[in-house]
């Protein structure tokens, strides 16, 4: 009698192991950049993402609106505010890039990050983040208000829960992100002492959305269906985003806009703070555009490297600057 091989138990048992077993592939490590840039002390001064630091110059809005930014008193702790915000905010990256490891060296771009690459160990990512976190916190309750250390507390405590389990709920996840931009606007008026506007409260969260939607999208243009390196990418829709970033947008210029016409009605002479909504409007319009293109990965990067833009924004604050100060 013949046994066919699909019968035979000894040979099923010999073949499912194999198909089993298999180890998945593991994305292989990106190159190192040559010289002096793929060195170990420069790639752990990257880990840090000193690039995202431009982020922190939000601690200045809450003083330049109320026309206190000059003021001695007031400028200390804001500094210090700043300093302290980029020690917490790269203690979270060191964090979200030790646990996203796997994630990052599927991601064309997010690949050559020093954690992703192998250049700096993921125990050591670890080890840095506690101390710059723990200096941050000890440092604003020593140097500035204890407010202060309670900011930065909630900014560690949201972001680090966002790196474990939140960026895997979908809305929730731009919420998170968008407080982050949020609570670094909270933190400079707390260090200084000065109370927040609840129009200053809308148009940074609603602004704040506006930039982590159009974020969102690119990564969803960029990488596609293909890559896995954003569970929620895949519970989004380009229509969905596209809504997402409208809606806060148009919130962020009604909130910004009665503010400015508050403002004006106290002004003598030139209305200053009236006249900023038009290079405020633009600018949003002007992001919109890299938003639409998909090209909004970083809002810094975006800031910078459109010239355009970026003279919206010097427009922007000059006028803003005029109305606060020659009121």
């Amino acid at each position: 009698m013949t046994v066919h091989p699909q019968s035979s138990p000894a040979l099923a048992h010999t073949a499912a192991p194999d198909e089993a077993t298999e180890p998945a592939s593991s994305p292989p490590l990106a190159p190192r950049l040559p010289g002096f840039r793929g060195s170990f002390a420069w790639g752990l001064v990257r880990a840090l993402r000193p690039r995202q630091w431009v982020k922190n110059v939000l601690v200045l809005a809450v003083p330049l609106a109320a026309g206190e930014i000059f003021n001695p008193d007031v400028m200390g702790p804001t500094a210090i505010a700043f300093v302290l915000f980029c020690l917490s905010a790269s203690g979270v990256y060191l964090v979200n890039d030790s646990i996203d490891v796997e994630e990052d060296r599927r991601h064309p771009r997010k690949r050559f990050r020093p954690i992703a690459a192998g250049i700096v160990p993921r125990w050591l990512a670890v080890a840095m983040a506690v101390v710059l976190i723990a200096v941050a916190l000890t440092a604003a309750v020593l140097l500035t208000r204890p407010e202060l250390a309670l900011v930065l507390g909630s900014y560690v405590v949201i972001q680090l829960a966002y790196c474990v389990f939140l960026k895997n709920q979908p809305v929730i996840d731009l919420a998170v992100v968008a407080s982050g931009f949020l609570l670094r606007g909270i933190a400079g008026g707390v260090a200084a002492g000065l109370l927040l506007s609840q129009w200053f409260l809308l148009v940074a969260a609603f602004g704040s959305l506006f930039m982590v939607a159009g974020k969102r999208y690119s990564e969803l243009v960029l990488v596609g269906d293909a890559a896995q390196t954003r569970q929620t990418l895949k519970e989004y829709s380009a229509s969905y985003l596209r809504f997402v970033w409208s809606l806060s947008a148009g919130v962020a210029v009604t909130a910004y806009s009665l503010w400015a016409f508050e403002m004006g009605e106290v002004q003598e002479g030139i209305p200053w703070s009236t006249i900023s909504i038009a290079p405020f409007v633009m600018a949003i319009l002007r992001y919109a555009v890299d938003v639409d293109k998909g090209a909004a990965g970083a809002p810094e990067e975006i800031v910078l490297r459109d010239r355009v833009l970026l003279c919206l924004g010097v427009v922007w604050v000059a006028t803003v600057a005029l109305g606060v100060f020659f009121v």
